[in-house]
C-alpha cells in the first residue's frame, strides 16, 4: 500500500514536529478511526504521550494524508 503525503500535510508535520514514522505508527495502531465528510477519515493515536490526528483518504491501493493535527 502506497502512502501519499500531501504538501499541506508535510508543512503541518514540520510545524508540529511529527515524523513519517509517527504517522505510520498512528495509522497502524490507532486509538480510533472515524469517517468524516467527503470520504475522508480521521485516525487518532498516541505517540510518546502526544495525541496525533491524521486526516486521510483511503483508496484501493493507497492512503493519502491530507493533514496532520
Amino acid at each position: 500500500m502506497n502512502i501519499i503525503i500531501t504538501y499541506h500535510a508535510k508543512i503541518r508535520m514540520k510545524q508540529r514536529g511529527i515524523t513519517n514514522l509517527e504517522i505510520l505508527h498512528v495509522l497502524q495502531y490507532p486509538i480510533h478511526i472515524r469517517k468524516i465528510h467527503e470520504g475522508r477519515r480521521e485516525a487518532v493515536g498516541l505517540v510518546r504521550n502526544r495525541k496525533i490526528k491524521i486526516i486521510f483518504i483511503h483508496g484501493r491501493n493507497y492512503i493519502k494524508i491530507i493533514t496532520v493535527i
